[in-house]
């Protein structure tokens, strides 16, 4: 609200419990009239619904997700967007995106062998790292509150031993990541736009792929699938 105060008035303040500021022009205003789109994100969903209800654009944290989960959490955000009264910034942003991995290669035996390890290490590390912050909350006497989806990933993480928190063939499965061939990954980027996913995020480095294998994965991406999708 008050990034946007800072866009749309010619002065701003705003005094709260942790920060405070008095009133002066923030320059430069954005270009776009009457300011940029803005996006929520968020991995739970409550946040799906609430940044619907907010009128914001959905950043869906969907790694490790498949297409038919995303399918409902994007639901969740329409709902929300439909009982939205007054949106946060100047105008309502109906738009979903999701983030997941991607990775092309001339071979989808290529493209498995050379993301293997960054795919699988992505989701392992990121839920434990989540796992730490209802930790902490615990730890510090706090209940998880709009965190309660973190109890999920705080199991999940309990249970880890040496192995990956999903394994990549099940990734693949699932359709749960973009992996493979060219033809491989229009399929599998197709059943992202089937959930109505307005923007595909793609994570192409999740933990050490080679830059030569992103940049050649970049390129056949766009060579190949974008004109594909674009039809």
């Amino acid at each position: 609200e008050h990034v946007i105060g800072c866009w749309t008035n010619d002065e701003y303040e705003f005094e709260g419990k942790h920060w405070s500021m008095p009133k002066r022009r923030v320059l430069p205003k954005p270009r776009q009239q009457p300011h940029p789109p803005v996006w929520g994100a968020t991995g739970s969903e409550e946040g799906h619904r609430m940044m619907g209800e907010l009128g914001l654009g959905l950043c869906s944290f969907s790694v490790g997700t498949s297409p038919e989960e995303l399918r409902r959490r994007i639901g969740i955000y329409r709902g929300g967007i439909e009982a939205c009264k007054e949106p946060l910034g100047a105008f309502v942003n109906n738009q979903a995106a999701a983030f997941t991995m991607v990775h092309c290669a001339p071979t989808t035996e290529e493209a498995c062998q050379v993301a293997r390890r960054s795919f699988e290490w992505y989701p392992t590390m990121s839920a434990k790292l989540v796992a730490t912050v209802a930790e902490w909350l615990e730890a510090s006497d706090e209940r998880l509150g709009t965190y309660e989806y973190l109890a999920g990933a705080k199991q999940a993480a309990r249970g880890l031993g040496d192995g990956p928190l999903v394994p990549l063939e099940h990734l693949v499965e699932t359709n749960a990541c973009v992996l493979g061939d060219p033809d491989a990954v229009i399929e599998a980027m197709r059943a992202y736009q089937a959930t109505g996913c307005d923007l595909l995020l793609c994570l192409l480095n999740p933990y050490d792929i080679p830059h030569d294998k992103v940049m050649q994965s970049i390129e056949l991406i766009g060579k190949h699938v974008i004109p594909e999708l674009d039809r």
